[in-house]
């Protein structure tokens, strides 16, 4: 079986094998990561899922935001050639509007036109955990200077809405941040709720910098379950108790101590001080 995952507007194909490749693997997968092509981001991205269909035939179709949306698309359209959907952090249904992603998205292509790469990274990386800063420098400074035109496109990118993702026959598992301003979890649930074969798990911002392979180990081992006929939806956090009892990951419970980061950046590539 062959997998092609997506990566986020501004993120590149390294951060999406990190994300899904290892559980993919462990389940005896092989995974293609696309390195997304700036100046046309989207039909690039359908390119290679065509492409790989031909050479693979039925394939596993995954993305990270506005890769997820491609692929959620591109399953609708071809379900014939799709196994099952991988759906990590997607950032909104129908029309983007004022959806935080796509605001952010519009923010940094305007503040990278006026104000230059080197300055926005700066800007970012002081606002930015570690790893993602580190992470976004490296994508952002391989698609400049076409990178604003990628971000604009994200942002004007029509995903189906909720009753095109209720004909979504593919099984399909999605994961969602409960602590991401730019990708919030009510899209991920909203989501969850209209597809008939999903499955939804939550995650924590810290528990993607900690190893992002927690997107593919949240979502692979119940898409196997989906597609292996166990056809009820699943809803589980990022941990169990010793006795099965679900639990919500520590992000999802409110500390009224704890400061709120300033511009928002999300683990696709994208920041804006809009976003929430």
């Amino acid at each position: 079986m062959h997998a092609v995952v997506l990566p986020g507007t501004g993120s590149d194909a390294r951060f999406a094998a990190d994300a899904f490749e290892p559980a993919l693997t462990a389940a005896g997968i092989t995974t293609e990561a696309v390195e997304p092509n700036p100046s046309a981001v989207v039909s690039g991205y359908r390119r290679a899922l065509d492409s790989a269909a031909m050479t693979h035939g039925r394939i596993i179709v995954g993305g990270i935001s506005i890769g997820a949306v491609v692929a959620v698309a591109w399953a609708l359209e071809h379900p014939d050639r799709v196994v099952g959907v991988l759906a990590a952090l997607p950032p909104w249904s129908g029309e983007p509007a004022d959806a935080p992603a796509a605001t952010s998205a519009r923010f940094t292509a305007q503040q990278l036109i006026d104000e230059g790469l080197a300055t926005v990274i700066d800007a970012m990386s002081a606002s930015s955990p570690p790893w993602l800063a580190a992470t976004l420098e490296r994508s952002w400074t391989a698609q400049w200077p076409d990178l604003p035109s990628a971000l604009m496109e994200a942002a004007h990118c029509t995903a189906p809405d909720l009753a095109a993702l209720g004909n979504l026959s593919s099984p399909t598992a999605i994961v969602g941040a409960c602590d991401d301003p730019v990708h919030p979890i009510e899209v991920a649930e909203s989501w969850h709720g209209v597809v008939p074969h999903s499955s939804l798990a939550t995650v924590g911002l810290a528990d993607i910098g900690a190893d992002p392979a927690i997107l593919g180990n949240r979502t692979v081992p119940d898409l196997l379950s989906l597609i292996g006929g166990e056809h009820l939806p699943r809803h589980h956090t990022d941990r169990e108790s010793d006795h099965g009892r679900i639990q919500p990951p520590s992000c999802c419970i409110a500390d009224p101590d704890e400061p709120r980061l300033g511009p928002s950046v999300g683990p696709d590539g994208c920041t804006g001080a809009g976003a929430g």
